[in-house]
């Protein structure tokens, strides 16, 4: 989708900011304001999603005791996924917002509901001493924070896409994914500093809430900024021209429903990959491969290292070659060396499990730095959070949330930790899908 004539219409209206300033250079202060309010907002959404994958093994001890580690760690990863649910039902929510009264205002509620509901994980007493009352505040907090996701994926997407120079909306929608791994790492981060510097008691008693707690202030930076932009200059020409639809959801889903549908096959496999690559794999090389929890967290922080490097390399990439032969290259890496990599990984060998992660998290990248702009491109302005956000959100709920739940459940009825190499593989049976929808959306 081109927007190359209503970006111009309302660049040329933006005002110089500073005397001696010019036109152009104002453009481009709003334009790096801009993406330093989507970065911090999107860190702090995946900070919460971070921690909670990095420390699932102490918040199932806390919530959910049990003489049985896995089901502990099952229900943990259910009340994981339930956040999930919400997704579309905050898709729709922010997404009429965005497109009906502008993306600045969506943002800012969207930061503030995720802010809040995770300081309240932090203060909430463990089931030793208030009971069932205890998993039911994680649960609801955990379905707040997933209506709040659901409008902030497709809002900073579709927020960044649209700031962006026409030559390269490919790099700057890689920060949306960019600052997604940011908010995982420094949630991993914090994790490992943690297990390193506490004992066992004081890390399950009360440390494992001091990143909870801590993210309000990222909250509240992301909130302050976020007040203090202007909508995008796309999304203002669509409002001056009066293109805004009276209802955004009803308008994507008569006139847009079958490219909705493609981009949630479009995220199944990525989906998957991405929950079970830096969400539950702490988890599983801690609690399956029997590391201990420090270094499997060590190991996952180097992946993030390497695709918070790689991903907007290929943002770039696919603003001088196309979107298509990097995601291709994605998927084609996923479905070939998912399977055999698992495999290599098994005995539990610190170096082959760093090197089999660094080679996932390359796909990722290759995935994550042309994915955002790709998607934002198919959708017109007048609809584009609201078709974006359904169909992403949609897409992640109905496979990626659930994947730690479901590769530690057929670990435990296979007694088998292979049991994850065939679910991941099952995600790549679906390449062939997201090859077709890559090559002709």
């Amino acid at each position: 989708m081109k927007d190359t004539k209503s970006q111009k219409v309302a660049e040329d209206q933006m005002p110089v900011s500073f005397p001696g300033v010019t036109a152009t250079q104002a453009i481009t202060q709003n334009r790096a304001f801009a993406v330093g309010a989507g970065v911090v907002g999107n860190v702090l959404e995946w900070f919460d999603y971070g921690i909670y994958g990095t420390l699932a093994a102490v918040i199932s001890s806390v919530f959910f005791p049990s003489k049985d580690p896995i089901t502990s760690l099952l229900l943990t990863f259910v009340v994981f996924g339930v956040g999930f649910v919400m997704r579309p039902l905050g898709a729709v929510v922010f997404g009429y917002i965005a497109d009906k009264h502008g993306r600045k205002i969506a943002l800012s509620w969207t930061i503030i509901l995720m802010a809040g509901s995770t300081f309240i994980m932090g203060l909430t007493p463990p089931y030793a001493s208030i009971g069932i009352a205890a998993p039911i505040i994680l649960a609801l907090c955990r379905m707040l924070q997933g209506l709040s996701t659901g409008g902030e994926w497709g809002g900073s997407t579709t927020f960044l896409v649209e700031y962006a120079p026409e030559n390269r909306r490919g790099l700057y929608g890689s920060f949306q994914q960019m600052s997604n791994i940011g908010g995982v790492m420094l949630g991993s981060l914090l994790g490992v500093i943690l297990t390193y510097n506490l004992s066992h008691e004081a890390l399950y008693s009360w440390g494992w809430r001091i990143p909870f707690i801590c993210g309000v202030s990222l909250g509240l930076v992301g909130w302050y900024m976020r007040r203090q932009l202007e909508d995008t200059p796309v999304y203002k020409a669509v409002k001056l021209s009066n293109q805004v639809v009276a209802n955004p959801i009803k308008t994507a889903f008569k006139g847009h429903l079958a490219v909705m549908v493609k981009m949630m096959a479009f995220i199944t496999l990525p989906g998957v990959a991405y929950y079970i690559l830096f969400i539950f794999m702490g988890t599983y090389i801690n609690k399956i491969l029997k590391l201990p929890l420090n270094r499997a967290l060590l190991s996952n922080f180097f992946c993030f290292i390497l695709v918070l490097i790689a991903i907007p390399i290929m943002g770039h990439i696919s603003d001088k070659i196309g979107r298509k032969p990097v995601l291709l290259t994605c998927f084609f890496g996923f479905a070939i060396c998912t399977y055999p990599l698992f495999i290599f990984i098994r005995d539990g060998n610190f170096a082959k499990l760093i090197l089999a992660q660094l080679v996932l998290g390359l796909f990722m990248a290759m995935y994550s730095g042309p994915g955002p702009a790709f998607s934002a491109e198919i959708f017109p302005t007048n609809i584009r959070v609201s078709a974006l956000s359904l169909g992403y959100n949609t897409g992640v709920a109905l496979t990626g949330g659930m994947a730690p739940f479901i590769a530690t459940y057929l670990i435990k009825i296979t007694n088998n930790a292979a049991a994850l190499i065939l679910y991941h593989s099952c995600g790549d049976r679906v390449s062939d899908c997201n090859l077709y929808v890559a090559g002709n959306v």
